[in-house]
């Protein structure tokens, strides 16, 4: 794999992002991360699952750069794929913690809303949230519906139109993220919260996650092509296209400078 590494321990599985500085995710590493956790789904062997990123980056959120790049075929798939690998991560049975090594906005907390538990780095320079309309990137119904099932409809509403990007303080304060720890500690917490789920009768475990996330799952459109259809049709909206090309002009010079 290009953009994974996976570890797998006795009992569980550690999935760690490990593509560029940042993690921004593309259509490859969005695959990747597919069938690593039909993977970890399907084999009995392992009983649960943590994704981490790398130090002070768990994923800086989609690959703008790249996708910015691609054809109408090719967005299409790829927001298919994205809301096909979040309704699945959304479905595994069992516990998948977040260790979150850092900065998590869009994208990134996509990823770490789907989860269970989030562990995140403690430190104001971390941020995590859903920024898409700052972004111009149209959010999605399921994203909406998983965001308020952590943090409750009033601030999932005032979050989301806003764009809001929270430090880890009041990422904490707010229920989107259940520890901070520092980030020397992010991995050795989350596998310490694994041992603890590792104890109880995994069969109890899975019913109890099913019957937790019952109503939210209900909500959800299952059809991964139709959840980000508007977001794959809005991409090409003139107006979003120039301030896209603007901010890819401006992040591609920082990095030359």
């Amino acid at each position: 794999m290009n953009a994974l590494k996976v570890l797998k321990k006795e009992e569980y599985t550690i999935v760690q992002m490990n593509r560029g500085k940042v993690n921004a995710i593309n259509y490859d590493m969005v695959q990747e991360l597919r069938q690593v956790f039909r993977d970890i789904e399907n084999d009995s062997t392992v009983k649960g699952a943590i994704l981490t990123g790398q130090p002070h980056y768990f994923s800086a959120g989609l690959d703008l750069i790249e996708l910015f790049q691609y054809d109408k075929r090719q967005i299409k798939d790829f927001f298919r794929v994205f809301g096909a690998l979040f309704i699945e991560l959304m479905h595994i049975t069992k516990p998948v913690i977040s260790a979150i090594t850092g900065h998590s906005p869009a994208g990134g907390c996509v990823l770490a809303v789907a989860c269970d538990n989030r562990i995140m780095a403690d430190g104001e320079q971390y941020i995590i949230g859903l920024n898409e309309v700052a972004v111009n990137i149209q959010i999605s119904q399921n994203l909406i519906e998983t965001y308020a099932f952590w943090i409750g409809e009033g601030l999932a509403s005032r979050y989301i139109m806003e764009g809001k990007l929270l430090n880890a303080e009041e990422a904490l304060s707010a229920g989107l993220v259940d520890e901070l720890v520092p980030l020397e500690q992010v991995l050795s917490r989350a596998e310490a919260k694994m041992q603890h789920y590792l104890q109880a009768d995994q069969e109890i475990l899975t019913n109890t996650k099913r019957k937790l996330r019952k109503n939210v799952l209900a909500r959800l459109d299952l059809d991964a092509e139709n959840s980000l259809k508007e977001a794959a049709t809005l991409w090409w909206k003139p107006e979003i296209r120039a301030k896209m090309e603007a901010y890819v002009k401006s992040f591609t010079n920082k990095k030359k400078g």
